[in-house]
């Protein structure tokens, strides 16, 4: 056994880290070579790119998503667009392992009947990071967001409901899945900066699919 399936050997498939705020330690493992094969055809359907903040910052991460609607950011402000603005295209269609993942995911959550629309690819490179937020974009506060995290380790910011409040720190690795709803939906949370790593599926990066139901 190496270090890293002993130090996985030590911690339960699920934490539950705060009120409506579950980890799904590899979870995605048992189904990853399907769910990496349909990732590599939603992103050459549709580029990855760097979205720029209302306040005109280029954001760190190169973002993508598929399904019903896309998330997107520029001068305009935060919004979901039912038609990528780089192809004036409608985004992928979200594979059904995605929509199947999150949906089993959030079941073994507590959270029945998760009807994700869209998801948020987000790919993070060495030093990439993502601010405390939260995710207010979407109309219905009570489906849970599920973020499944795929390739190099990152340390995940789980927060309060205002910004000052200290955040919790989790380490994410290959094939966990987090999820949170009800009562902290409206947490903020973020991504510490990305230490150098490597993995044998995606090398130096971090691939962040987040589930949401957006319209």
């Amino acid at each position: 056994m190496d270090l890293f399936d002993l130090l996985f050997a030590q911690q339960p498939a699920r934490q539950d880290i705060l009120k409506d705020v579950i980890l799904l330690r590899r979870f995605v493992v048992p189904f990853q070579h399907e769910i990496l094969a349909d990732l590599v055809t939603v992103i050459q359907a549709a580029p990855l790119r760097q979205m720029v903040t209302p306040g005109g910052y280029t954001m760190s991460v190169t973002t993508v998503s598929c399904g019903d609607s896309g998330w997107v950011s520029d001068k305009n402000g935060y919004r979901y667009a039912s038609l990528d603005p780089l192809t004036q295209k409608p985004w992928p269609t979200m594979p059904d392992s995605f929509k199947q993942l999150a949906q089993q995911a959030a079941d073994v959550a507590g959270f029945a009947d998760f009807k994700p629309d869209t998801c948020l690819i987000n790919r993070y490179q060495v030093g990439a990071r993502m601010g405390l937020h939260q995710d207010k974009d979407e109309q219905d506060f009570s489906q849970p967001i599920v973020s499944v995290s795929l390739g190099v380790t990152a340390v995940f910011q789980m927060g309060g409901f205002v910004r000052r409040d200290k955040p919790l720190k989790l380490p994410l690795y290959h094939g966990d899945v987090l999820i949170w709803g009800g009562e902290s939906r409206l947490r903020y949370h973020g991504v510490m900066p990305v230490k150098a790593g490597s993995h044998p599926a995606l090398g130096e990066y971090r691939v962040n699919l987040t589930f949401r139901k957006a319209w």
